[in-house]
């Protein structure tokens, strides 16, 4: 079987939906052709029967409308492709799955034809050409934080965290009096630190939430001190899902915002980010771990936060995306999720790494926040050769070393 690759990332899923739609498009390598089989629930022997042949394309498509299925059903038999169906209900309504097997120019004459349909038709035969022909956005190739441009893919930038917090899972209280973090922000810079990101709540799981007042008494008086500060340089970003603080950082100058809930919190974050004109971290998060399909669910979800920024005039060169480790997933997800991280860069956009000391290590290798910084390191260099563009870390000088050893290898 030949797998399309639209990139040199060694991706499984390959992307997937046209803004708006919940209809998804994915490609499928040799090595989950039969798992992907099993799980529309075909027999052994039907299985080792379709993928036993030599076939260039296996397409994964979910979420198709019942209205559209007759209609697909027919031009795949037409082109002369395999077909296989599944419905079944998630949350107690119906879905309708499907896999599409067949040589890639039978393909590409399958949604030939569904695009000279209109409305479902016309889209599914976008979103399946966009998958297996590689039509994927061109990744941002630079970004702008105020006066500071970065080309993206010269080298992994690094942001450093500076948790201005009490309670922060692993450097809460070391940094929440204005000197202590002012010293770690100018040591950040010194170490290698590209960017700093500023936080004033915790949003390890189970964290409380603070008042606006609160979050905002943390981080200004921070903020405010280096950007007065004539020997500082680097540009900051501000860790809120709050639009009363967003306001308040970026008015002061602040240059990007991270915001680990992806604008689902706050529907006026977008609004506050796109006023000022500057680039946003849009993290995947939810409030459970019940996934039907991981990656593509995590993908899907991504594509929604994107929505939400595109609806509230921000621009593709404003976007950034973060998978999320550690938020709204178990171990063996996050793991997952690191396995399968060249999947995400197929969305088009500069993609953020934060595994920094995070309990995926700690649990992998039994130990606590204060001695994860090789396993930290590991996956900081399996991010960048799966193509992270930023990876957000604590220990900046050891991940600073890791991100140029592993960028010589990688990014030549």
């Amino acid at each position: 079987m030949q797998e399309v690759r639209p990139s040199t990332h060694q991706e499984f899923f390959k992307v997937l939906t046209a803004w708006g739609e919940d209809m998804q498009a994915m490609v499928v390598n040799n090595e989950k052709v039969h798992e992907e089989l099993g799980k529309l629930g075909l027999s052994s022997m039907d299985i080792e029967t379709l993928s036993g042949s030599s076939i260039p394309v296996t397409v994964k498509l979910r979420n198709l409308p019942v209205a559209v299925i007759p209609l697909m059903k027919n031009e795949a038999d037409t082109a002369n492709l395999d077909v296989v169906l599944s419905r079944r209900k998630k949350q107690g309504k119906p879905v309708s799955e499907a896999i599409l097997i067949g040589p890639k120019g039978k393909m590409r004459a399958f949604c030939d034809n569904l695009l000279k349909n209109s409305g479902d038709a016309a889209t599914l035969g976008k979103i399946i050409s966009n998958a297996f022909e590689g039509n994927f956005n061109n990744k941002n190739n630079k970004l702008i934080l105020g006066n500071h441009h970065f080309n993206l893919g010269e080298k992994t930038l690094i942001m450093g965290i500076l948790n201005v917090t009490p309670d922060s899972f692993s450097d809460g209280g070391q940094n929440n009096q204005l000197e202590s973090a002012l010293d770690r922000a100018f040591r950040m810079v010194e170490e290698g630190a590209d960017i700093i990101d500023i936080g004033g709540e915790s949003t390890r799981p189970g964290s409380d939430s603070i008042t606006i007042d609160e979050e905002l008494k943390r981080v200004m008086p921070v903020i405010e001190a280096l950007k007065k500060d004539s020997t500082f340089k680097n540009p900051l970003s501000i860790d809120t899902y709050k639009a009363a603080v967003a306001e308040k950082a970026l008015s002061a100058g602040v240059e990007m915002l991270n915001d680990v809930w992806g604008f689902k919190k706050s529907g006026a974050l977008g609004k506050v980010a796109a006023h000022y004109n500057v680039p946003v971290c849009l993290m995947h998060n939810r409030d459970n771990t019940d996934y039907d399909d991981l990656i593509p669910d995590i993908i899907l979800e991504l594509e929604e936060s994107i929505n939400i920024a595109y609806r509230s005039g921000l621009k593709d060169s404003q976007v950034i995306i973060d998978p999320g480790i550690g938020f709204g997933k178990n171990l063996e997800q996050n793991l997952e999720v690191m396995k399968q991280l060249s999947s995400f860069c197929n969305l088009g956009y500069p993609l953020l790494l934060g595994t920094s000391r995070k309990s995926m290590i700690g649990k992998t290798l039994d130990l606590p926040v204060e001695e994860r910084v090789e396993g930290t390191a590991a996956t900081v260099a399996y991010g960048i050769a799966a193509g992270a563009d930023i990876v957000r870390v604590h220990d900046v000088k050891e991940m600073s070393r890791v991100a140029k050893m592993t960028d010589a290898m990688v990014r030549r």
